[in-house]
């Protein structure tokens, strides 16, 4: 091999003894070979600097070095969450990460990601929220033997092909947080309908109540669009009831943060005298003033453990590893209520 050029994987074949094949199975992780012959074509690869052309790999796999991010979610922070662990788990690797937006709303959603799927060819697929909770996508991704993996707020598949959070049990300790500091009339900012995350969220805070013996006020629930605005409109609706609620959850961040402002515009304090809790822990809820109690949803790793799942299907421990806990993170929005 001259010394100014780069070597190629003829070179790793003629030093390591064995044809090209043996080393292309070797490079795309095939199971077909014994351990011995793995490690002796490593260390020459090793050895030598060669570095596998993502092309030829494509072309050999008939799959493009892609993972692909489907999704249909209207908050801009899941999403910049979602990326940041997909790549985290992607890092030192050939493979680029796609985001593919579709509308769930589509009579012809399953034919256009099928469409996507022929003709981009991606390595594997992250389906998030709520696309993931369509079953025919899932199949569809089997089908044409595309990898995939199902993010949601509940175990939606086997645990190779899925990775969940468990968003019920988080916020009913949430509530039961709020139902301990003295609160009893806590109202709800739901979540957007089509999506399981918010059917579990609200069922936690049900469950909350119930185990409190406290009833559900209807009167106290407010539709939300996992959105800021929708936080604000909701907020300023409960603050404005002549028996308004001492507490507010709110099924995200966004939402809950947008009640905030929602009750400093009609002149309450917060905490003395609207506690608030929402999910998710994004940046902002540690920066805003009072520091937002919130259940902190660990979705940056549970998009990395899914890119874990579809790039390195060998990985026991990734493969095996479903469920990533939330957990509430205690700050300065909520006291006890204050007499009235």
């Amino acid at each position: 091999m001259a010394s100014d050029s780069k070597p190629t994987i003829n070179d790793v074949a003629r030093i390591a003894e064995v044809s090209k094949k043996t080393v292309s199975r070797v490079i795309n992780k095939s199971p077909l070979l014994s351990e011995k012959t793995r490690e002796r074509v490593e260390q020459v690869i090793a050895d030598i600097g060669y570095v596998p052309n993502p092309q030829a790999r494509a072309l050999a796999l008939r799959r493009n070095f892609v993972i692909a991010a489907i999704h249909d979610n209207p908050n801009a922070q899941f999403l910049v969450n979602v990326q940041q662990g997909i790549l985290e788990g992607l890092a030192g690797s050939d493979f680029n990460l796609m985001v593919k937006p579709v509308d769930r709303n589509s009579p012809n959603i399953t034919d256009d990601i099928r469409d996507f799927l022929v003709r981009q060819r991606p390595y594997g697929v992250v389906l998030l929220p709520p696309v993931s909770e369509n079953d025919e996508i899932a199949r569809l991704c089997d089908d044409l033997g595309c990898r995939y993996v199902r993010m949601g707020s509940v175990r939606l598949d086997e645990a190779e092909h899925t990775v969940s959070s468990n968003d019920r049990e988080a916020v009913c300790e949430a509530v039961s947080y709020l139902i301990e500091k003295g609160h009893q009339r806590i109202a709800i900012i739901e979540g957007p309908k089509g999506f399981t995350s918010p059917q579990e969220r609200r069922a936690g805070f049900e469950e909350a109540l119930h185990s409190a013996g406290l009833k559900l006020d209807e009167a106290l629930v407010r539709p939300g669009s996992y959105t800021f605005e929708s936080g604000v409109a909701a907020g300023q609706s409960l603050v404005e009831m002549a028996d308004r609620p001492t507490a507010i959850f709110a099924c995200n961040d966004e939402m809950a943060i947008g009640a905030m402002i929602a009750a400093r515009r009609s002149g309450l304090l917060i905490p003395e005298d609207l506690s608030i809790v929402g999910f998710d822990d994004t940046p902002l809820s540690s920066h805003v003033w009072p520091s937002l109690t919130t259940v902190h949803w660990p979705i940056v790793d549970m998009a990395r453990t899914a890119a874990l799942k579809l790039i390195a299907p060998d990985d026991v421990e990734a493969n095996a590893r479903w469920l990533l806990p939330s957990v509430l993170i205690e700050r300065s929005s909520v006291v006890p209520p204050a007499a009235r």
